[in-house]
């Protein structure tokens, strides 16, 4: 298998071109059931395949996610990227959310440490899409005191917004911005940000939450407890009433066949786009199973997409072309 290889942004750590992204591998709370024989099987398989990086949260099935990955670690933990992210933290006197205090910040990282069985975390990155951007200098420097003892070797933000990343770029241990970015949903103001100041974009949501997986069809349903369903939460855009969104639903269709091409499957075809897109990019598709990881790897071996095709999606999506 060929991998590709980029740098984690400006700390100069070499990961995969391609991570893995961990969620639905903590089943609780959105996730949907899951079998984590199934999910050890296939963050194995994955670094057979040549993927060294992993992206977690101390969240995802309230940190089954991250306890999954440890075990899937032991013995090669020195040969991967950790990446976990932190946020919602509950005061056990209070109940009260103390996410981005930063007081809070050492615990969650502690408790993140043992779960994943490891005594530092490569990027450690910040869980709060819209958090208040005044009070963000204070958790930065929380995360400058964690790289400084050896905790972590860098840290990030998840976030859409470009007024907060550059917030955190102004850090000298931040390295990577993550950003809900794919083929039908692009984010040049973030990518623009993460040029100017030599970070990764860690693209979550790279198939659009499945529609970029050819799976779904007008007028599919999804189950109750599908993040996807009936009772999805509001940031699920690509999917309305428990279906897809019609209006997204025509732009994964309007350029399909483009996508599919030279032997790619769909999904392969939007990881390639994100390639060719920046090379900033690194996309972290979800799995449940083996054959999805495999999948979603054997885009490693064709690369990116063409100019020629890039260009010609941006005129059927009807954007300005975008610099490969």
């Amino acid at each position: 298998m060929k991998t590709m290889m980029r740098k984690l942004g400006r700390s100069g750590i070499e990961i995969s071109a391609l991570g893995i992204g961990c969620w639905a591998m903590g089943g609780a709370d959105w996730g949907g059931e899951t079998d984590d024989k199934e999910s050890l099987r296939s963050l194995q398989r994955s670094m057979e395949l040549g993927v060294n990086f992993f992206d977690t949260a101390d969240v995802y099935g309230r940190g089954r996610s991250e306890t999954v990955l440890g075990q899937a670690l032991k013995g090669k933990r020195d040969k991967n990227v950790v990446a976990t992210k932190f946020s919602w933290m509950t005061d056990e006197v209070t109940g009260q959310n103390t996410g981005g205090d930063p007081d809070s910040i050492p615990r969650a990282c502690e408790a993140s440490l043992k779960r994943l069985g490891t005594d530092y975390i490569d990027l450690y990155q910040f869980h709060w899409n819209d958090f208040d951007p005044a009070r963000a200098p204070q958790v930065r420097e929380a995360l400058e005191k964690l790289a400084a003892s050896g905790k972590i070797r860098s840290y990030g933000w998840s976030t859409d917004f470009p007024d907060r990343a550059r917030i955190f770029a102004a850090g000298p241990n931040c390295t990577a911005i993550q950003v809900e970015l794919n083929v039908v949903d692009d984010a040049p103001d973030i990518l623009a940000v993460c040029d100017e100041f030599d970070l990764s974009a860690v693209n979550r949501g790279p198939l659009a939450m499945g529609l970029l997986t050819g799976k779904f069809k007008p007028g599919d349903k999804l189950r109750a407890d599908d993040v996807r369903g009936p009772n999805a939460p509001d940031w699920m855009k690509y999917f309305v009433d428990g279906k897809p969104n019609p209006e997204w639903l025509n732009k994964v269709e309007a350029i399909r066949e483009i996508l599919k091409a030279d032997g790619r499957t769909l999904a392969q075809g939007a990881i390639a786009w994100l390639w060719a897109r920046s090379d900033k990019n690194i996309p972290i598709p979800g799995f449940r199973t083996v054959k999805q990881v495999e999948e979603n790897c054997g885009a490693l071996e064709k690369g990116p997409l063409t100019s020629d095709q890039m260009a010609e999606i941006e005129a059927i999506l009807d954007r300005e072309t975008q610099g490969t």
